[in-house]
């Protein structure tokens, strides 16, 4: 069920891009517009591992730095099948964690000193497996995809706003191309969040059968939720998607729900604990 919801808003993201080019009266305008941001976002999709950790200020580490998180992730994912990702710590005192890397093959996997400090040891391997199950769903693919779509459209809303859009006589109209501008990119930003809405519910589960501990996950969400909430994190908030839990949650709630990239720690809870009720 969640990847046919996931299904159906990527083919609304496709919808949507389609019928601005054809407003806008043009393939080769939006051609241009999905080359432009396809290539921008290829750039990130090879980058974003070593951007990641430097928006974090995290360090990656050897099996001395830290044996038991190093030896912990080396027996995770083993048992969901994935090569050895690199093991790095982010230096603050928020707990949390996010996993980064173009394919299982050049992944990566951190968390913060908070993380460490605070979360059981069952906990902590609930959160690492969460990660791993990004890692294992090819998470970083779709976000590059979704990226990539969602900036095109917002280009090609640009265009219709110098060129406005048109009528099916060819005519332009100003008024409709600014509305295009401020609608189309808004709708294309609501879609993208909510994917990765979905993945973050599909890590849970996933991350669940790995660690073989769905109430453990669950306990960490609702630690990390609450500390996510009192301690700030000073992140850049282009990074802020890949955490675990908003790092930026306390400047949340209301309306910016409906832009957020996590779903609601209480909705993230319950599917867990009906995990593991069956």
């Amino acid at each position: 069920m969640n990847n046919m919801k996931v299904f159906v808003m990527m083919a609304g993201l496709t919808a949507l891009f389609g019928a601005i080019g054809g407003a806008i009266g043009g393939s080769g305008g939006m051609m241009m517009a999905l080359l432009f941001a396809g290539g921008m976002n290829v750039f990130m999709y090879y980058k974003s591992s070593t951007m990641v950790l430097k928006m974090y200020g995290a360090k990656v580490i050897s099996p001395s730095d830290a044996p038991e998180l190093y030896a912990m992730v080396d027996r995770l994912r083993q048992r969901a099948g994935l090569p050895m990702p690199t093991v790095a710590i982010a230096p603050h005192d928020q707990p949390n964690a996010f996993a980064t890397g173009r394919n299982p093959e050049h992944s990566v996997v951190c968390v913060t000193d908070g993380l460490i400090r605070i979360v059981t040891r069952d906990e902590l391997e609930g959160v690492i497996a969460h990660e791993l199950a990004h890692i294992k769903n090819r998470d970083m693919l779709l976000q590059t995809v979704t990226a990539t779509m969602a900036g095109a459209i917002g280009m090609l809303a640009n265009f219709a706003m110098f060129f406005g859009s048109r009528d099916e006589e060819g005519n332009s109209n100003p008024v409709a191309g600014l509305a295009m501008m401020i609608l189309a990119p808004l709708a294309a930003s609501l879609i993208q969040m909510a994917i990765s809405r979905q993945r973050e519910f599909k890590a849970d589960a996933v991350g669940a059968e790995i660690s073989g501990k769905p109430r453990a996950l669950a306990g960490a969400l609702q630690k990390l939720d609450a500390y996510a909430k009192r301690i700030p994190m000073d992140v850049a908030p282009a990074a802020a998607p890949l955490a675990q839990v908003n790092p930026l949650a306390a400047h949340g709630g209301g309306l910016m729900s409906l832009f957020s990239t996590h779903p609601r720690t209480e909705d993230r809870v319950a599917r867990l604990e009906a995990m593991a009720m069956r």
